[in-house]
């Protein structure tokens, strides 16, 4: 069971090294070509713009924050350990009751951070038409 877990770890953390090198790639690509248009006047600057994405970590930051409760709960099922498990239940019982506006809240922070509309997703009543 460990060793299928320990493999899986070590795909998925390949997979993403191999998408962040192709993204560094692509980034590139679209400076030279963004630099092209600009030398021929036919787009304004904004490469700057384009830095400081690179050098965003807000969203493995939200990442990790919105991973954390999964890896708690894996962790009280593996450790079998009644008192965790009930500490977890717990969390997760006043983690429900949170209010509607603090949800939606973050849910609309959350999608900020990765680029998504987020009033588009409460105007489509969660994304359901």
């Amino acid at each position: 069971m460990w060793f299928s877990a320990i493999k899986l770890a070590a795909s998925a953390g390949s997979k993403i090294y191999a998408n962040r090198q192709r993204a560094k790639v692509a980034m590139s690509e679209a400076q030279l070509l963004h630099a092209e248009k600009q030398s021929r006047g036919e787009e304004a600057y904004q490469g700057k713009l384009l830095e400081a994405r690179q050098n965003d970590y807000k969203d493995e930051f939200v990442l990790v924050i919105l991973s954390a409760p999964i890896i708690i709960l894996a962790w009280a099922v593996v450790s079998d350990d009644p008192t965790i498990m009930d500490k977890v239940n717990t969390f997760f019982e006043h983690f429900s009751n949170l209010p509607k506006w603090f949800t939606n809240l973050w849910i609309l922070v959350v999608a900020s951070i990765f680029g998504i509309k987020g009033t588009q997703i409460f105007k489509n009543n969660g994304g359901k038409k």
